[in-house]
């Protein structure tokens, strides 16, 4: 196999895994350029699970990517701090990002970064629990684990979510924009 062929074999899989992991399209292009010069860095025609080990490749330069650009946040908080004074945020504004909270790729954001790993190679990757835990280099318990961990706490955003919409009289007994997470992970 050539590196044309593997980068062609790869390319949307580990794109797919970017994009769910960073939830961000230009994000996912520039890590998943890095993926592959990294692939083809080392001496990957000797990896027995190429697949496997590609796909942890990704998941950790997301991981990589992420930690980077939290730091960068913190970085930019601290500096508007200290130039600006702080501004409490209005109600409408907190209704109005609560209310997205009925996509898919909005819960997967708000997972820890550990927790969305599991989640994506497991829904948008169909990764098998031995994969994910050579991908993850964790126990297959400890995936198990992430997977029930992550689904109680999408399943608790969407529940208060719903909670909130039913108050404020704008819950139909009739969902039809209820985003149903496979079929977001396939596009």
């Amino acid at each position: 196999m050539q590196e044309r062929e593997l980068f062609e074999t790869y390319r949307k899989e580990v794109y797919r895994t970017c994009y769910f992991m960073l939830n961000h399209a230009a994000d996912a292009e520039d890590v998943c350029q890095e993926v592959f010069i990294s692939v083809f860095r080392h001496d990957w025609r000797r990896v027995e699970f190429l697949r496997t080990w590609i796909i942890r490749v990704t998941v950790n330069c997301c991981l990589n990517h992420m930690k980077q650009s939290e730091r960068r946040k913190r970085k930019e908080n601290r500096l508007q701090l200290l130039s600006l004074s702080m501004v409490e945020k209005a109600a409408e504004t907190v209704a109005v990002e609560q209310e997205s909270a009925q996509d898919a790729q909005w819960l997967l954001q708000r997972l820890p970064s550990k927790l969305r790993a599991a989640a994506t190679l497991r829904y948008i990757n169909e990764c098998s629990l031995t994969e994910i835990s050579d991908i993850l280099d964790v126990p297959v318990g400890t995936v198990k684990s992430r997977l029930n961990k992550c689904l109680k706490l999408m399943r608790k955003d969407l529940q208060r979510g719903d909670a909130e919409a039913e108050r404020s009289g704008e819950y139909e007994t009739n969902r039809t924009d209820r985003t149903n997470f496979y079929s977001v992970s396939k596009r």
